[in-house]
């Protein structure tokens, strides 16, 4: 889709389709054919009701009246939706060609937000089916404003496009994404955007390392594992450095420890926080915030076979920590625990990782929001604020010794997973926060939210969650 600004008025745009949106008690601010548009507001064939929506023609084009509802409620993730909506029936609609007319009195962020629900909601993921659904495509995104809006239109399509293609490495099924796939995708992402370097370590490198955690997790799978470290240097960056850490299954059978069969498809986004850290990256470079990243992806298969891990064995991590595997499916942690040693020895000042790491979390949350676990009040806060901008939707939950205690091990020093089912996603989090020291760091527990979220400009299969929420944290560390 092409993108873009203007101040041209929408009918100079060429625009076959235009929405227009209009607020409970307001008008049509810019009518057409003599007052047709709030002719249909007034006969309430149009309404204001939030998401409401009616199509008229006039001069030879479309124009959808789109309602927003109550101005003040009118938030980016109301923009995002309702951009969502309208971008369906335009597509209904046969649209080429479709012209946002920015309402009046809306900041930047708005402006950003109808982009990227326009965005969102038009990805397509069809690569597999012979015979695909064909009914074009809208081509073409207009957004006319009376004042220039240049940058967060252009800011907006770098966000939104980098989260639809993490939702692309998502949504391929795991055959295809193995982890030196991933690793590939990495090395592609640098061929494009300037400012990155990447280095791949295999599972030799891996053992080399100490990694005796990652290690037993890749050792049952034919798929050899990947380490993947990206860094950007931004253009005058002097804030701390932040490292993006992401778990990457790229399939989980759950190990000997062998998960039900009904859903296990769809363990193919196990490897979603690592996508996102990938592709938020690329958005962050893109951009040239003025920042410094480092991204560190654990990539492997988490399979069933005679070199798998075994209930029972105990494993050394990367920071010497001894580790009784009691579940097998518990394995993302195990990945991560050295994944975020990793980071600390290669100078991590702030650390955020992400991971589809508990079903608990999902029990908590549903598809609404991830859970936040931090270590450091600020840094929570930091991540919070973030969130609220982005659209990607946080709660924070706690960290205490009752939980830490919990994880104690018997025969080593701790145990990856507790043999009941109290607290999972907590003790989960508390079994990380061993490995981060006193750095500053955050956990998000994606696994409620990485697909099927159920936001109309997310739809079904990878939701792409997290990259709009770093892009912003690292957008506000750079200020």
């Amino acid at each position: 889709m092409q993108i873009e600004a203007t101040t041209q008025a929408p009918a100079q745009t060429g625009a076959d389709t235009i929405a227009v949106g209009v607020f409970d008690g307001e008008d049509i601010a810019h009518d057409v054919a003599d007052g047709l548009l709030q002719r249909l507001l007034d006969q309430g064939e149009a309404r204001r009701a939030f998401r409401h929506l009616a199509v008229a023609h006039a001069d030879g084009r479309r124009y959808i009246v789109v309602g927003l509802g109550d101005r003040a409620r009118f938030d980016t993730e109301r923009a995002r939706v309702v951009a969502a909506t309208a971008h369906g029936r335009a597509r209904e609609l046969a649209t080429s060609t479709l012209c946002w007319e920015v309402p009046h009195h809306l900041d930047d962020a708005h402006v950003g937000a109808l982009v990227e629900g326009t965005v969102l909601a038009a990805y397509r993921f069809d690569r597999y089916r012979n015979h695909p659904d064909d009914d074009g495509g809208i081509e073409r995104l207009v957004v006319s404003a009376h004042h220039p809006i240049d940058g967060p239109v252009a800011y907006a399509e770098v966000v939104a496009a980098a989260q639809n293609r993490a939702r692309d490495l998502q949504n391929t099924p795991s055959n295809e994404l193995t982890p030196e796939r991933l690793a590939h995708r990495a090395h592609e992402l640098v061929a494009e955007v300037s400012g990155v370097t990447l280095e791949v370590r295999g599972e030799e490198d891996i053992a080399a390392l100490g990694m005796g955690a990652f290690a037993a997790v890749a050792r049952g799978s034919h798929e050899e594992a990947r380490l993947i470290e990206l860094r950007y240097e931004g253009p005058d960056a002097t804030g701390p450095l932040l490292a993006l850490v992401g778990k990457a299954v790229t399939f989980d059978s759950g190990g000997i420890s062998i998960k039900p069969a009904m859903r296990m498809s769809e363990m193919k986004f196990d490897m979603s926080g690592g996508a996102v850290v990938l592709e938020a990256i690329g958005a962050i470079a893109r951009l040239q915030l003025p920042i410094r990243v480092l991204g560190v992806i654990g990539a492997t298969e988490n399979m069933p076979s005679g070199h798998a891990a075994r209930p029972g064995d105990i494993v050394r991590a990367a920071n010497g920590t001894t580790i009784e595997i009691v579940n097998t499916d518990a394995e993302g942690r195990l990945v991560l625990a050295d994944c975020l040693v990793h980071a600390i020895n290669h100078g991590a000042e702030r650390i955020v990782d992400l991971a589809t790491l508990t079903g608990a979390v999902v029990t908590t949350f549903g598809s609404s929001h991830a859970g936040l676990w931090a270590n450091d009040d600020e840094w929570a806060r930091a991540l919070e604020a973030a969130s609220a901008a982005s659209g990607d939707l946080l709660w924070r939950l706690p960290l205490h010794s009752d939980y830490a205690d919990a994880i104690k091990g018997r025969y080593a020093d701790i145990v990856n997973s507790t043999e009941n089912r109290k607290a999972a996603s907590i003790t989960a989090a508390e079994f990380l926060h061993r490995f981060v020291g006193d750095v500053p760091w955050a956990h998000l527990d994606i696994a409620g939210t990485a697909n099927d979220t159920g936001r109309s400009y997310a739809g079904s299969g990878g939701s792409g969650y997290g990259v709009r929420l770093l892009v912003e944290l690292a957008r506000r560390l750079g200020q």
